[in-house]
């Protein structure tokens, strides 16, 4: 990321360096080549003026100076630019000598002292006796500039008047008190005309600022890349740790979330996940007890359906022969043991029942309940009255109200020796309630209490672990009412939907 910083960087300076050389490069340099050029030809062309002027004012001494401008003119029209043929085409600039304006073209006057045009080669333009536009100094120069021909770059060179017998030495000077300036002449010409030259001085002005910025963009960006994602880094590690523990089979460490850009959202998001993880884990696990649990209980159930359902009723059948066959004084002693015998049957049968496995997983809640019901009608000879409603349920729930009503049948049986049970399963706004009812002989809730019911107090963990509510309703010979509220599926707490419910007489 630190060398992207640097890359980026480096990209935007070469960028601007290619607007500069691309836009402003050509302009620069086309404009110092082409002042050049202004400046070697209107150098040229006044040399050749101040040697014919000089020479006139020998033979005319009277002469005012514009006569001697014009007259030095005339004598050097073969060989300067304002004849109509350029000199010097390689140093200098094509003058092409018309009536009218010149707009894109090179242009030369030839004015006086006091900046009034004499004659020029675009007369259309700068005719005689119009002052100059520009401003004309005493030892001559140039510059670009708006002036009515437009954006215009040029220069102006002054017209010398010799001594007589001072024989010029091609070093003179306006400056010089021994020569007096006559005039000047100017050469102008569109700014950008003509090709774009090589002038190093201009390149290098553009090119090393650009070159002094990529030299220092690479420590700056260095720099600023590291201190800007050190943090940012620290939080990337930081989550590939905890990914690999995660990757590892670990689902407890957690990713702290520290600000909310998107590498915050990736690690909340990362969070939920090992979260949603460690809860499936642990429903898994604890369905696999589950299974283990169920298969220990038909084991259980088949052992003693095979050998102690066996015997008791082996016990039953010589309690009736010996109390048909003993003495009136034993007849008694006989059949209080074939009532034992019988009555321990009974609830060897219902705790065989209550081992049984419900398929509550394949069937639904509704046909397992009626399944329990129709195993104790059939089995025990018990009257079982039923009104099942469909109701919506968290799995959790459902398998806390089926226990709930195997472990009601299982008290009633082994308690109360009731002749009627009743199950009632009902779909109310955001509860479900559950209500099992029997004309049993009810009992003593105070004397239950008091021994530590067992039973009634896992039923009454069951549905309070599920956020539901508990009633037990009895009285000696009044019979007993189980029942139970529960939220439905929608109302349910997330934390509570899958959690797994122990069941009454299991082993968490």
């Amino acid at each position: 990321m630190a060398a992207s910083y640097v890359l980026v960087t480096a990209a935007a300076v070469l960028v601007v360096e290619a607007v500069l050389l691309g836009v402003y490069v050509p302009s620069i340099v086309g404009d110092s080549n082409l002042q050049n050029r202004l400046q070697a030809q209107a150098n040229h062309d006044a040399n050749i003026l101040s040697l014919s002027v000089s020479n006139l004012n020998v033979a005319v001494p009277d002469a005012t100076m514009d006569e001697l401008l014009i007259m030095a003119q005339k004598v050097a029209r073969t060989q300067i630019s304002l004849s109509g043929s350029p000199v010097n085409q390689d140093k200098g600039v094509p003058i092409t000598v018309t009536d009218g304006k010149a707009i894109d073209q090179p242009i030369e006057a030839l004015v006086d002292a006091e900046g009034l045009v004499v004659i020029s080669s675009a007369r259309g333009s700068y005719p005689p006796g119009v002052p100059l536009d520009v401003r004309l100094l005493p030892e001559g120069g140039g510059g670009r500039g708006k002036t009515r021909t437009g954006d215009t770059t040029w220069w102006s060179s002054p017209v010398l008047l010799y001594p007589p017998g001072s024989p010029p030495s091609g070093m003179e000077t306006a400056l010089a008190p021994k020569y007096k300036i006559l005039g000047y002449v100017h050469v102008r010409a569109p700014s950008g005309y003509g090709e774009a030259g090589d002038v190093p001085g201009s390149l290098l002005r553009v090119l090393v600022p650009g070159a002094l910025v990529l030299v220092l963009v690479v420590p700056v960006g260095l720099i600023f890349g590291l201190l800007s994602t050190r943090r940012l880094i620290g939080r990337l590690r930081r989550l590939a740790n905890v990914t690999s523990t995660v990757a590892q089979g670990d689902f407890r460490p957690r990713v702290p979330v520290t600000e909310g850009d998107e590498v915050g959202q990736l690690e909340e998001s990362f969070n939920r996940m090992t979260e949603r993880l460690e809860s499936a884990l642990h429903a898994e696990r604890a369905a696999g007890r589950a299974e283990a649990r169920q298969a220990e209980r038909g084991r259980i159930a088949r052992e003693l359906h095979d050998s102690i359902s066996q015997d008791l009723f082996s016990l039953s059948l010589l309690a009736g022969g010996m109390r048909r066959a003993a003495p009136d004084g034993l007849r008694g002693e006989a059949d209080s043991m074939e009532r034992t015998a019988t009555r321990a049957m009974r609830e060897m049968q219902a705790l065989l029942l209550e081992l049984r496995p419900v398929a509550l997983e394949d069937a639904g809640l509704v046909p397992a309940i009626e399944e329990l019901c129709r195993a104790y009608e059939t089995r025990l000879g018990l009257r079982v009255e039923t009104r099942l409603d469909e109701v919506s349920l968290a799995p959790a729930a459902e398998h806390a109200v089926l226990r709930l009503v195997q472990e009601a049948f299982s008290n009633a049986i082994k308690h109360a020796d009731p002749g009627l049970v009743r199950v009632r399963l009902t779909q109310m706004a955001e509860t479900v309630g559950v209500e099992i009812s029997d004309d049993g002989a009810g009992f003593d809730l105070s004397a239950v209490a008091a021994n530590h019911g067992m039973g009634l107090r896992l039923m009454r963990e069951r549905v309070e672990e599920l956020c539901g509510m508990f009633e037990l309703h009895t009285a000696p010979g009044q019979g007993t009412t189980v029942a139970a509220t529960l939220p439905s599926a929608s109302s349910m707490p997330p934390s509570r939907i899958g959690a797994p419910v122990t069941s009454a007489g299991e082993q968490p």
